[in-house]
């Protein structure tokens, strides 16, 4: 099983470092950090903004290889991803920004995706009921409304709330109340509240997709033979599910989870902008609209190796719930 892992481990790996590896070709012949100095007044000189690009290591006279080649010794041998247009590491950028992305991200994804397993397995038991009728227009629904439109909703909803009981009772602009000040528990309870709607939406992104494979998933195994067969040798239709069916049915729902994971983050770039939080969605679409490509860089080496850790778990639980991978 450590030998399949580690494998596996490894080939996400290459991936991840490949699709890191095009991000920075791509943005490198997609943007022009250039053109942010030749709007100013005055322009600085064509000498002062070829050494500014030559300092970032994002001059387009030097060929895209021999940039990426740098890029990546400076991040191999010096830890280091260059600077910003700002003049501010990406790593440090980085570093400060991940922490927000990451509180929204985990609890979001871990608690989407036991509501959507449940969902799922309850739609499959009580298919074609009003329940499972419920689950299933209501995450249809969800699929076709944008992310940043729910983001939206559940602002008004709060403000609705929030009006109709008189008081503040749900905060959801930015990551804290500014000036804020108290113990250690109002401090984090106040960043509770500000991060409960931007969880409830990914949440919700979350459940609607993990309910309808799960679901899937689910009537496949209702009507497989060792099913029939737990039932014959004496076992309640409750045990039967839970022993042998749900166990079954979650096994290819460990390769959804790496799936699932990587919208949610793509989902949460556009929560943390509707939301004010300054998280690593800011920072990727500050990076875009600048034409920074060290941080666009940065950017997608931080998602993926989100992705490719949640691969990593994926396979870590679908090595435990098939007995045949572990042999």
């Amino acid at each position: 099983m450590a030998f399949y892992i580690f494998r596996r481990f490894v080939n996400y790996f290459i991936l991840s470092a490949i699709a890191t590896c095009l991000a920075y070709v791509v943005a490198s012949l997609a943007l022009d950090p250039a053109s942010k100095y030749y709007g100013r007044n005055p322009q600085p000189s064509r000498q002062t903004i070829t050494n500014i690009l030559n300092g970032l290591g994002v001059n387009p006279d030097v060929p895209v290889l021999e940039r990426l080649w740098n890029w990546i010794v400076n991040l191999v041998v010096h830890g280091s991803l260059g600077n910003t247009v700002g003049g501010t590491s990406v790593v440090d950028q980085i570093v400060s920004r991940s922490g927000v992305s990451l509180r929204l991200l985990l609890i979001g994804s871990v608690i989407g995706a036991v509501v959507g397993v449940t969902l799922g397995v309850w739609g499959a038991v009580r298919q074609y009921k009003f329940s499972d009728q419920v689950v299933t227009y209501g995450s249809y629904l969800i699929f076709a409304t944008p992310t940043f439109v729910i983001g939206v909703l559940l602002m008004i909803g709060a403000t609705a709330l929030n009006g109709a009981a008189g008081m503040q009772l749900i905060n959801f602009t930015g990551e804290y109340s500014a000036g804020l000040s108290g113990s250690w528990w109002d401090l984090t309870a106040d960043r509770a509240v500000h991060l409960l709607l931007p969880t409830l939406a990914l949440v919700l992104i979350g459940a609607a997709g993990y309910s309808r494979y799960q679901r899937s998933v689910m009537l496949d195994v209702l009507s497989a033979d060792y099913i029939r067969t737990a039932r014959a040798k004496g076992r309640s239709r409750n045990q039967a599910l839970v022993r042998h069916g749900v166990r079954v049915a979650l096994i290819p729902m460990s390769t959804f989870f790496a799936y699932s994971f990587g919208t949610l983050v793509s989902g949460s770039i556009m929560l943390e902008i509707v939301f004010s939080f300054h998280g690593m969605g800011e920072f990727t679409l500050n990076a875009i609209t600048q034409s920074d490509i060290n941080a666009v860089a940065g950017s997608t080496l931080f998602l993926a190796v989100l992705v490719l850790f949640s691969s990593t778990l994926s396979e870590v639980l679908y090595a435990a719930l098939d007995p045949r991978v572990r042999n």
